[in-house]
């Protein structure tokens, strides 16, 4: 897919949690082309501490808008930088790297197209859930998918842009401190216990992941995550990202090699991952 370096104009930017902020960007131009769990790599001006692009997962594209949402957690000198941007400024992205989740072909004449492609559960905690709200929109609207959201948090006030979750799936939730929801982690949701799903998604805090892994795996079912490791470059350049994976060759055995996540990746499926071994 092609890349583009693009600068983009702040159409909002508002704080949606004390550290999290939700930027709109747009273009006279159309977009570029996205796929749900692709990320863009964000130029950080006026930050002298800040060298290098943060690496930013796609949160929603608004065709009709023409808009690019990025939810953005606010953690250090670049990310308060980026909090700081008022409307009409540039923001220069890199776009669209990465590899985005798997999607089901659209049935085209068919009737029941929500059975075509299945029921797919979008596990996130954290800002993992950022990529899974345009995941959840495009797997309903384009595909006619089932689309069940499984969303951890801390506290019922850490959940992050409940309302727009809930355009495009049913919503189920878990609280550490059981404010809102099932209280404990997402693997201890009573949903995991009670129903089976053609495809999960997840992202988020790698042990979450794992978890979520280790429950897919135990119960038969299909499995992709979006990994978060350290990213640069975007491009699978500077090899900060680098993660080691399983690979089926051609005789049927199993090497071990390593992969750039922002290339490769971010979205593997889990037998790629060398955490079943």
């Amino acid at each position: 897919m092609k890349k583009y370096v693009l600068d983009l104009q702040v159409k909002s930017v508002k704080r949606i949690h004390e550290r999290y902020v939700l930027l709109k960007l747009t273009n006279e131009h159309p977009l570029p082309q996205t796929l749900p769990g692709q990320f863009v790599e964000v130029r950080v001006d006026g930050s002298p501490a800040t060298f290098l692009r943060r690496p930013i997962s796609v949160h929603f594209v608004d065709r009709a808008r023409n808009e690019l949402w990025l939810l953005v957690a606010v953690v250090g000198d670049g990310t308060r930088r980026l909090a700081q941007l008022q409307e009409g400024e540039i923001l220069n992205c890199m776009l669209p790297l990465g590899n985005g989740f798997y999607l089901p072909q659209q049935q085209a004449g068919e009737q029941d197209s929500v059975a075509a492609a299945g029921k797919y559960l979008l596990v996130g905690g954290g800002v993992g859930v950022a990529p899974l709200l345009y995941q959840g929109a495009v797997l309903k609207e384009a595909c006619g998918a089932n689309v069940t959201f499984l969303l951890g948090a801390r506290t019922a006030k850490d959940l992050l842009m409940m309302d727009e979750f809930h355009k495009y799936g049913r919503v189920c939730v878990t609280t550490e401190d059981g404010s809102l929801g099932e209280k404990g982690f997402v693997t201890n949701h009573s949903l995991l216990r009670e129903e089976r799903f053609d495809m999960i998604q997840c992202c988020g805090p790698t042990p979450m992941m794992r978890a979520v892994v280790a429950y897919a795996t135990q119960t038969e079912q299909q499995c992709q995550v979006s990994l978060e490791n350290m990213m640069a470059c975007g491009l699978g350049a500077c090899l900060c990202c680098v993660e080691k994976i399983r690979q089926r060759e051609d005789d049927g055995t199993v090497a071990l090699r390593n992969v750039c996540v922002c290339k490769d990746g971010p979205v593997f499926d889990k037998e790629d991952l060398t955490w079943l071994i």
